[in-house]
């Protein structure tokens, strides 16, 4: 009895020591910047090394690549669950949180952020950077200079609107976009597993046009809709800050329009085969 008491004792005296560290130190505001950032890297590290592994074991296909393409594999399996987890993060800010409900507000609604929000951002932060240092190591092969505007630009206004606190509710507006990633990832997958004449292909692609068209074309024209309605907030941001919100979404904006031009010329052919 006595040694079963002195080890609760011991996990409880732990148990309140990580709690004082997590608080004072990886959810204080001063460091959630940093903590954040080096959360997302480390999970990033994570799920590649994750799914190396079970690749490896449960994928007949994925020994039979080459190193480029399972580097790909493995990549590709990072950005999905840094997809998943900041589209559904961003979602809930934008739509159900009352972080940024109007009837809520207390002050400007380009100034609100919250340690959560920021945390968030941060370790949205933290894959861009992992990301991006990957494709520029590998360049071309895990995408064009496309992707490397693509996820500079997307990592110089995640981790400002981190770091100020400023514009958080339109960058989490455009973060919602990444919902269309987990699917152009798994027609990557479908393909490069010779499925590309199956039912599973051709379901996805009609997915990521639909996803598409709604994440990243009707709620970019919402987001410049509300930005002009609320112009009179949006100046009161730092110029940079002012910058990001205004030209960053636009530049994407152009690019997820060719994007999605690709997209629709690529369904045609694949239903024209189909029917």
């Amino acid at each position: 009895m006595a040694v079963a008491r002195r080890t609760a004792m011991a996990f409880e005296t732990y148990q309140n020591q990580a709690q004082t560290l997590v608080k004072n130190y990886v959810l204080s505001d001063s460091f959630i910047p940093y903590t954040s950032v080096l959360s997302g890297m480390i999970a990033g590290k994570m799920v590649y090394d994750l799914s190396q592994l079970i690749s490896t074991f449960y994928f007949r296909s994925y020994i039979s690549l080459t190193k480029i393409q399972r580097t790909e594999w493995n990549n590709r399996a990072m950005s999905t669950i840094h997809a998943i987890f900041i589209s559904v993060m961003s979602s809930y800010f934008v739509f159900w949180s009352d972080l940024f409900s109007e009837h809520h507000l207390v002050g400007l609604l380009t100034f609100q952020n919250s340690s959560m929000s920021t945390f968030t951002l941060g370790v949205s932060v933290g894959y861009f950077i992992s990301d991006l240092g990957m494709i520029c190591w590998l360049y071309p092969a895990l995408g064009g200079v496309e992707y490397v505007v693509h996820h500079a630009l997307s990592g110089i206004a995640v981790g400002y609107s981190m770091y100020t606190g400023e514009g958080q509710f339109y960058t989490f507006m455009v973060l919602i976009s990444e919902l269309t990633t987990p699917e152009i990832n798994l027609r990557w997958y479908l393909d490069t597993a010779g499925l590309k004449r199956s039912n599973a292909y051709l379901i996805n692609g009609v997915a990521i046009f639909f996803a598409w068209l709604a994440a990243r074309i009707l709620l970019f024209v919402y987001m410049f809709r509300h930005v002009y309605y609320h112009y009179d907030q949006v100046v009161q941001m730092h110029p940079f800050g002012n910058f990001l919100v205004l030209v960053v979404p636009a530049i994407l904006g152009i690019m997820n329009l060719m994007w999605f031009g690709k997209i629709v010329k690529g369904l045609k052919k694949t239903l024209a085969k189909t029917l």
